[in-house]
């Protein structure tokens, strides 16, 4: 196999020599030497190569990692009691621990995606389950979603107000039926078809959430002017054997009105994950986050962007009288995190430019796990195989 792909490697060029080049860095196009530090290449004789092949070759640790949020927003550390910050910090723990959990035991991404995200939905700190707030007629209407990276199956609700985990409800649509998003009575219709139980609405509301309804109905204020932040709640994760997931699940913006979505539910805006590129999971202004598409943007863009670079490290091998000396295998190039944080980063700048705000968190297929949000805080929290294991709420931590 190893002598039929380096024979083929004349072919190869010329295909990038004729549809390519004009798209690649001048640095990088034959002659020059590849420097971009962008990837670590390496370059291994034919008779590695076929070692390699044969299985001699030892394989990699399997690796794990995830990442949570809470929300992000206007966070000020002024204004929160050592004793608030204390909860909030203790109730991303115990999310993060639950995901963290089932990864390190050789659980899926979508098991631990979902068991991150349940006692988020079940805590009345975060806007998402218990603890969501309240539409302009007084109910909490929520909505939830979910994607597996493997095939890129998903499943999603809206408007749902007597299911108690939503993101449950999520992966139930994605598993048990031909579609991928369900709304309002029909996806509690379905929820009872599939044996959930029927949750009060005594159990999702707070105090907390029904004063900031008032305060904003007799102020004719925004939801922003009464929530400060987007508590909306989601997992991204990479399992050990290599497949991501992502979810998300919300109550939406206080006062919302007209059966008004968000991004969370809607899978390429609040959610996405592609075993190709990364898996995502956004919370902020809804209506901007539509608009461009932020989760399924960053996956698609380093998608690409690995493909680009990958054709450039192959413009850039050694060559012989037949051509360049050897063929660069994707399993040879390794994307570093500064390259995912750029284009998470670029994205999040955009929905800022159109007047939005918010943030995401993602992994990626090499481990990496990035934050990027144009707020004063977020919450959130990461834990990878390698020993990193944190919380934090504001930008500067």
């Amino acid at each position: 196999m190893v002598s039929n792909i380096i024979s083929s490697r004349m072919t190869v060029l010329t295909w990038m020599d004729l549809f390519l080049r004009p798209f690649l860095r001048p640095s990088l196009r034959p002659g020059l030497r590849f420097a971009s530090g962008l990837f670590m290449v390496v370059s291994l004789p034919a008779a590695a190569l076929a070692q390699d092949a044969s299985g001699a070759a030892e394989e990699p640790e399997p690796r794990w990692s995830i990442a949570i949020h809470g929300g992000a927003g206007t966070l000020d550390p002024d204004r929160m009691t050592p004793e608030r910050r204390a909860a909030y910090e203790a109730a991303l723990q115990e999310a993060l621990d639950a995901g963290s959990a089932i990864l390190a035991n050789g659980g899926s991404a979508m098991e631990a995606v979902q068991a991150a995200i349940l006692p988020m939905e079940d805590n009345p700190l975060f806007n998402a389950g218990r603890g969501a707030v309240f539409t302009w007629e007084g109910r909490n209407e929520l909505d939830a979603s979910i994607m597996d990276g493997r095939d890129r199956s998903a499943g999603a609700v809206t408007g749902v107000t007597t299911v108690r985990n939503p993101i449950l409800l999520a992966d139930r649509v994605r598993t048990d039926s031909p579609h991928v998003f369900l709304m309002g009575e029909g996806a509690e219709e379905f929820a009872g078809e599939q044996g959930f139980e029927v949750t009060p609405p005594e159990w999702f509301a707070t105090q907390r959430r029904l004063e900031s309804l008032e305060r904003m109905r007799e102020r004719n204020l925004s939801a922003l002017d009464v929530d400060h932040k987007f508590g909306t709640v989601g997992a991204v994760a990479l399992d050990q054997d290599g497949n991501l997931a992502a979810g998300t699940s919300t109550g939406g913006m206080t006062g919302k009105r007209w059966g008004r979505i968000g991004d969370a539910p809607v899978i390429g805006a609040g959610t996405y994950a592609d075993n190709r590129s990364c898996a995502v999971s956004a919370t902020g202004w809804g209506e901007y986050f539509i608009r461009v598409g932020v989760a399924q943007e960053i996956c698609t863009r380093l998608r690409y962007q690995f493909r680009v670079e990958a054709l450039e490290a192959q413009l850039s091998v050694p060559h012989d009288e037949n051509g360049p000396t050897y063929i660069v295998h994707a399993s040879e190039l390794a994307m570093g995190a500064d390259i995912f944080q750029e284009v998470a980063d670029d994205v999040m700048a955009e929905v800022k430019e159109l007047g939005g705000d918010g943030g995401v968190i993602l992994v990626t297929p090499e481990g990496h796990a990035i934050f990027s949000f144009n707020t004063t805080g977020m919450y959130r929290g990461r834990a990878t195989s390698e020993g990193v294991n944190e919380v934090a709420i504001f930008a500067e931590e």
